[in-house]
């Protein structure tokens, strides 16, 4: 008998990426282990949180996880891009007044990107990682579908939703219908050491807090400015617009509260904010409009969005613009999202169903 193609695993060191591993293993490919060096300056010297995921540690977990399955293992340095397309375009969003998601930026450029050109490069038809999410084809259409994961409060498909029909083509997710529980168990059953390793928490390269981060990579480039109320009255004095977010309640310093960040604006270096119900928004718009489940959005749609990873997906209704614009009507006002948040729908009839994404455009006016 034949064997099944080979199949790149990208491996974090983690339980998830492991599993995914064995599950394709006893199914019967040929699989081949990759990490990414992505951090610069990680030399292994003891530095590194052990909750935060690429670090020295996590490579040299995945090379053990690859040796007790038997397959090759190798390391590829992407350092250069990582720091490029992710690091440095998350510092200029947040010196822009914009809030940025570097996680589907890494996912759409460096792993479904880079790595999945790569594997293919190396003659694998497919690339696995250790995401929950599900990826189906739709024997009508032909085209790929994207659905949540199983394991609800582990969903990762917001973070997918940038991807396009040739990296869907060759996405694996094996785990995608399992919970993390079961994973957990799966890995304990086969073995692995890494079966109770803690999940990595935070961005990889910032870690707990972004506003040390920024404040030690780019504090020569942060200045203090007015706190106005929306009538554009000054209520106080902030430390740096990249500090605050659409939507932030806490460590504002205001007597006289509750206010909530309504807007940053970046010309006039102004945090400004408002009572809760100034922070309510009936619609909004996005840009850079990627479908999945959709060919094309060409009149008003009801869909379930969200515009971050861990709220409920609400009813709204989606518009189309134009030059790649949608505009976003919730069925009941909902609070501003931020500009460069991204903004996923669902399915209103099959919640699980991804249907596409875009991105929240800080000009709030739409290109008819």
């Amino acid at each position: 008998m034949s064997r099944k193609p080979r199949v790149v695993v990208a491996m974090s060191g983690g339980v998830d990426s492991a599993v995914a591993a064995v599950l394709l293993i006893e199914q019967g490919y040929e699989v081949v282990g990759i990490s990414l060096k992505l951090l610069p300056g990680a030399a292994g010297n003891g530095s590194e949180r052990a909750d935060r995921c690429c670090s020295v540690k996590d490579a040299e977990d995945a090379r053990l996880v690859a040796a007790q399955l038997g397959i090759p293992y190798y390391i590829l340095n992407y350092e250069s891009q990582f720091q490029r397309d992710v690091i440095r375009e998350f510092t200029e969003a947040y010196l822009g007044g914009v809030t940025p998601n570097p996680c589907v930026r890494c996912n759409e450029l460096i792993k479904f990107g880079s790595l999945l050109r790569q594997t293919v490069g190396l003659g694998a038809e497919r690339l696995a990682t250790g995401h929950y999410a599900r990826v189906e084809q739709d024997q009508a259409s032909g085209r790929y579908l994207l659905r949540r994961g199983v394991d609800q409060e582990r969903d990762q498909s917001y973070f997918l939703y940038s991807l396009t029909q040739a990296q869907l083509a060759r996405a694996c997710l094996p785990i995608g219908h399992m919970t993390k529980e079961q994973v957990r168990a799966r890995a304990a059953a086969y073995g692995l050491k890494i079966a109770d390793k803690a999940d990595s928490q935070d961005l990889c390269f910032v870690g707990h807090d972004y506003r040390t981060y920024l404040r030690e990579q780019c504090g020569d480039r942060l200045g203090s400015g007015p706190i106005t109320d929306c009538a554009g009255r000054v209520l106080g004095q902030h430390s740096g617009l990249p500090f605050y977010t659409v939507g932030q309640r806490s460590g504002l310093g205001l007597a006289g509260g509750p206010y909530y960040v309504v807007r940053l604006d970046p010309k006039t270096n102004a945090v400004v904010v408002g009572r809760r119900d100034e922070l309510l928004q009936p619609e909004f718009v996005a840009d850079q409009l990627n479908l999945i489940a959709w060919d094309r959005l060409t009149d008003e749609r009801s869909v379930l969005m969200k515009v971050r990873s861990r709220q409920a997906a609400m009813p709204a209704r989606v518009f189309p613009l134009r030059d790649g614009q949608i505009r976003v009507r919730w069925e009941q006002p909902q609070p501003a999202p931020a500009p460069g948040q991204a903004a996923v729908f669902y399915d209103a009839v099959e919640p699980d169903l991804l249907i596409g994404g875009a991105t929240v455009a800080a000009d709030r006016e739409a290109s008819y």
